[in-house]
C-alpha cells in the first residue's frame, strides 16, 4: 500500500464535491427529461467516482466510501436547504450531526486511516 498524503485527502475531497454537485443537478433533471441537469450529473458522479480511484488505492475502501458518503450526505442536505429551501426538523441534525461525528472519529482516532 502506497503512503497517505496530502493529495490522498484532495482527490477525496474533490470527489465529495463533484457527488454533490452530480447529486444538486440530479434533483432538476426530473427523470433525465431536462438535458444540461442530466449531463451535469452524468459527468459528475462519473468525475467523482473517478476522483475516488486515487484514494481507495492508499486508504482502506470502507474508510474512503464512510468519509465519502458521509461528508457526501451534509453537504448535499446544507445545498438542499439553503438553495432548495429544504428544512430539516431537529431528529433529522441529530442524525446529521452524527455522521459528522462518525467521520471525524474515523480521522482522528482510527489507526485504519494510516496518518
Amino acid at each position: 500500500m502506497q503512503a497517505v498524503t496530502l493529495s490522498t485527502y484532495l482527490f477525496l475531497g474533490a470527489a465529495i464535491v463533484a457527488e454533490v454537485i452530480a447529486t444538486s443537478a440530479l434533483a432538476r433533471a426530473e427523470n433525465f427529461t431536462k438535458l444540461l441537469p442530466t449531463v451535469i450529473t452524468i459527468a459528475g458522479y462519473a468525475l467523482s467516482f473517478w476522483l475516488l480511484s486515487f484514494p481507495i488505492r492508499v486508504l482502506p475502501t470502507g474508510i474512503v466510501y464512510a468519509v465519502w458518503s458521509g461528508a457526501g450526505i451534509v453537504l448535499i442536505t446544507m445545498v438542499a436547504w439553503f438553495l432548495f429551501d429544504q428544512k430539516l426538523d431537529v431528529p433529522a441534525l441529530l442524525g446529521l450531526g452524527l455522521i459528522i461525528a462518525g467521520v471525524i472519529v474515523i480521522n482522528v482516532f482510527s489507526k485504519s486511516v494510516g496518518h
